[in-house]
């Protein structure tokens, strides 16, 4: 039974891959999720960041003794997943990024770290916000506030430029929804191109948020990329 690791967004939890762990675990995967700390019920940890979350989900790895997990990270979480592979290689086995956003350009953050205002967001998306609340209770402000510094922190430091995706030898699944409209098909392809050993794929009539995923048709990508 191959084991797998599943990572969330920015702004989420492990809670939103509860239909995705079940629906995995009923086609005999073994299933793992938890959440970045300052995500969820975790607390905020000293560091918040790419490297920060890296470093976690490593240590997820060793302390519950997996041995080549491979990990499916939805948005933030394939980015986090494809850093630890750039550090520490032999960690995992193969990586399925969903909607990860690889183009973090100043005017890319600029637009981005504008719909992180809380305030904003209690006037405009107030059903938005309250479910934030729920998810991550009375820190939810400052997860936003984090958030857009973790955004700014990637453009800066640009940890899968390039030079380091040339770096990364594990098998990797690289894609997107075609209504998605926070990552782009060009930062994707350019992404597939430029590591040595990936595939890519598009799921038809799939928008960015998790929630509208279409479970059934995402495990059989899964089950094919995983087990060829």
């Amino acid at each position: 039974m191959q084991t797998v690791i599943l990572t969330h967004g920015a702004l989420g939890s492990k809670a939103d891959l509860d239909k995705l762990a079940e629906a995995l675990q009923k086609v005999n995967y073994n299933v793992f999720a938890f959440s970045f700390s300052g995500h969820g019920e975790k607390e905020f940890e000293n560091n918040f960041g790419i490297e920060q979350f890296s470093g976690e989900l490593e240590n997820f790895i060793s302390q519950n003794n997996l041995v080549n997990p491979s990990v499916i990270g939805y948005s933030m979480g394939g980015y986090v997943a494809l850093n630890l592979a750039r550090r520490s290689p032999e960690k995992i086995n193969k990586i399925i990024t969903l909607g990860t956003k690889f183009n973090w350009s100043k005017e890319v953050v600029e637009k981005e770290v504008k719909l992180l205002d809380a305030e904003v967001m209690l006037t405009k998306v107030p059903a938005f916000a309250k479910a934030l609340e729920l998810k991550h209770g009375e820190k939810w402000k400052t997860l936003l506030l984090r958030t857009a510094e973790l955004m700014k922190d990637i453009s800066v430091n640009n940890y899968l430029n390039s030079e380091s995706l040339k770096t990364i030898k594990n098998k990797i699944l690289v894609g997107l929804g075609d209504k998605d409209q926070m990552v782009t098909l060009e930062e994707t392809v350019g992404v597939y191109k430029t590591l040595p050993n990936a595939n890519m794929y598009m799921l038809p009539n799939t928008k960015h948020p998790i929630e509208q995923l279409n479970t059934a048709l995402f495990v059989e990508l899964v089950k094919e990329f995983l087990e060829s």
